[in-house]
């Protein structure tokens, strides 16, 4: 299959493409710089020049093509709506000219709090978190006939390269010289090895599913977020320390939001309609075990 992708050379992304090529498909990156097209060669991944924000680019790509994998998105925290608003153009575009499966990244995080196992019939509803308008688009495309489905991530996707956000927790707990958690620490934040989770994307597109169907990339279904401080703090050497919420928003800043996030999730429908199964460690044993914190 000639698959198209989007943040072909992100964290994610690159993972993607190694998969897709390991599993004998030809693999097309898109490309906005000469550094990320060099990426996409020695990867063994065809380049395609163009960025998110040429949406008739995006559409020529996606024609040429079999299928489209969109993992592109910008984390510019701080300009969250416009970013997000942007996406439901780009999922728009992509399935419109998409002719084969069409794979959407989604996020957990998108899902109202919860204090039992989320799943994939579970849908943002009334969520606060703007991202959401991401899957309403899938769910417009998947209206026209599209063959798309969303693949949503968990807070934390780890593994080599990991820059998200338990790299930002070493960094605050550097910074700040403490390594903190909210109140009792007892919210949980689901997570997945960079490696299972690409090859989740294959297995979406290479097995299809009916259209707007929702896959779970979910490894551990729930780590508290006190015992993911407990290990920063051991491997940085500083105190680990509970506090409220109004303090954790001082503390946190704008990662407080994503601090105080309780999302436990499950990936058993995943699991079935795929025969995909987690089989890299868990957030935790990556953490004790791997070079996170090798630069410290």
């Amino acid at each position: 299959m000639r698959v198209f992708v989007t943040g072909a050379t992100g964290f994610v992304g690159s993972a993607i493409i190694q998969e897709l090529i390991g599993a004998g498909h030809q693999v097309v990156g898109l490309a906005r710089s000469e550094a990320a097209a060099k990426a996409l060669i020695t990867a063994g991944a065809e380049v395609y020049r163009g960025n998110i924000d040429d949406l008739d680019s995006l559409q020529r790509g996606a024609a040429a093509a079999d299928g489209v994998i969109h993992t592109a998105f910008n984390h510019d925290f701080s300009n969250f709506k416009a970013i997000t608003d942007a996406d439901r153009g780009i999922v728009d575009a992509l399935g419109t000219a998409c002719a084969g499966p069409f794979i959407v990244t989604s996020a957990i995080g998108v899902l109202p709090p919860s204090t039992r196992l989320l799943t994939e019939e579970d849908m943002p509803g009334a969520s606060m978190n703007n991202r959401k308008v991401t899957e309403e688009a899938c769910d417009a495309v998947a209206a026209k006939g599209v063959s798309v489905s969303v693949v949503r991530l968990p807070p934390s996707v780890h593994g080599e390269g990991d820059h998200g956000f338990i790299p930002m927790l070493m960094g605050i707990a550097k910074e700040k010289g403490i390594s903190v958690y909210v109140e009792e620490g007892l919210n949980r934040w689901p997570a997945v090895h960079v490696l299972d989770a690409a090859r989740l994307y294959r297995l979406a597109l290479e097995k299809g599913a009916a259209a707007g169907t929702r896959y779970h990339a979910v490894g551990d279904e729930g780590v508290t977020f006190r015992e993911i401080a407990e290990v920063i703090g051991k491997h940085l050497k500083v105190p680990v320390v509970s506090k409220s919420k109004e303090e954790a928003a001082a503390h946190f800043g704008w990662f407080a939001h994503f601090a105080a996030m309780n999302v436990p999730a499950s990936a058993a429908q995943t699991q079935e309609a795929l025969g995909w199964a987690p089989v890299q460690p868990g957030l935790l044993a990556d953490l004790k075990s791997y070079s996170y914190f090798s630069l410290k």
